[in-house]
C-alpha cells in the first residue's frame, strides 16, 4: 500500500463550457488525474470554479458532471478529505456536496500548517487592489435576498441567463489571461506581500487567476496559481516539504 502522505491542489475546471462535447472530454481527463491523485493523497483541495455556473434550488441541482461527482464521493468514502473553496462562477454552492458526498465547503480563505510550512489557501476572486466593479457584484451576489429572489426565477431562464453572462465575461477576459502582468502588477502577488508585512506564510495558493504562476515574494514566502484546466490542465502537490507546480498529461 502507498503511503497516504501527499496534498493535492487544483482550481478552475469549469465544467459546462464551450460545449458539452468539450466539457466532457475535460471531464474524462479531471478523473484520470483523480484516480491518480487517489493513490497516494493525505488530501485533496478543488480550490474554485469547479463548475461554469452552479445554482442550488431546494429540490434541484444543475444536470451533468455526473461522472466528475461519483468519482468525488469515491474519493470521500474511501478515506480522503476532499475540501472545495467556492469560487465566482459557483459561489452559490450551499449544502448540496456537503451533504451528498462529504467534502467540506469553504467560503474564504484558509490556513494549514503541513510539515511546519504555513499555507494561506483560497479562490482569490475579489483579493487585492483594484476591480471594484467586481467587489461590488460579489457582495451583491452573496445577499441572501437576492440570491432568494434569483432563485424564484425559473432555472430554464434564470440558468440561461447565467451560461450567457459567463459567456461574454469569458470573451471579454480570455486574451488578458493569458498575458503575465509582471511581479509588480499581479494583484493577488500584491494581496501576498501585503498579508507578509502582518504575518508569514510559506506559501500562497489561488486560483481564479487562470494563468500558471509560481513566483518567489521573498527568501522564505512563495505564491503559486493553479492556473486552469480549459488549456493548461495545472495542478500543485505538495510532498514531503516541497511544493511543485505540475502538469497533467500534457505530453
Amino acid at each position: 500500500m502507498t503511503e497516504n502522505r501527499k496534498i493535492y491542489f487544483a482550481s478552475d475546471f469549469h465544467l459546462g463550457v464551450p460545449t458539452i462535447k468539450a466539457s466532457r472530454q475535460r471531464e474524462a481527463s479531471i478523473i484520470r488525474w483523480l484516480d491518480f491523485v487517489k493513490q497516494d493523497a493525505k488530501e485533496l483541495y478543488l480550490v474554485g470554479d469547479l463548475f461554469d455556473f452552479w445554482f442550488e434550488h431546494k429540490y434541484t441541482v444543475p444536470k451533468g458532471h455526473v461522472r466528475f461527482l461519483g468519482k468525488l464521493a469515491e474519493i470521500v468514502d474511501s478515506g480522503i478529505p476532499i475540501h472545495v473553496f467556492t469560487g465566482n462562477h459557483d459561489m452559490w454552492m450551499f449544502d448540496y456536496l456537503k451533504e451528498e458526498i462529504g467534502v467540506y465547503i469553504h467560503r474564504t480563505n484558509v490556513e494549514r500548517v503541513w510539515d511546519d510550512k504555513k499555507f494561506l489557501i483560497g479562490h482569490g476572486d475579489g483579493l487585492g487592489p483594484g476591480d471594484h466593479g467586481y467587489k461590488f457584484l460579489k457582495r451583491l451576489f452573496a445577499n441572501k435576498f437576492c440570491q432568494w429572489l434569483f432563485a424564484r426565477l425559473h432555472p430554464n431562464f434564470s440558468f440561461g441567463l447565467a451560461h450567457l453572462s459567463s459567456k461574454k465575461s469569458r470573451l471579454h477576459t480570455a486574451s488578458e489571461d493569458e498575458k503575465y502582468l509582471g511581479d509588480d502588477q499581479e494583484w493577488l502577488a500584491i494581496y501576498s506581500k501585503e498579508i507578509l508585512e502582518k504575518e508569514h506564510f510559506d506559501y500562497f495558493i489561488f486560483g481564479h487567476r487562470h494563468l500558471p504562476i509560481d513566483l518567489q515574494l521573498n527568501d522564505k514566502s512563495r505564491y503559486l496559481n493553479l492556473g486552469e484546466w480549459i488549456n493548461y490542465r495545472s495542478y500543485a502537490v505538495f510532498d514531503n516539504g516541497e511544493l511543485s507546480l505540475k502538469y497533467w498529461e500534457k505530453d
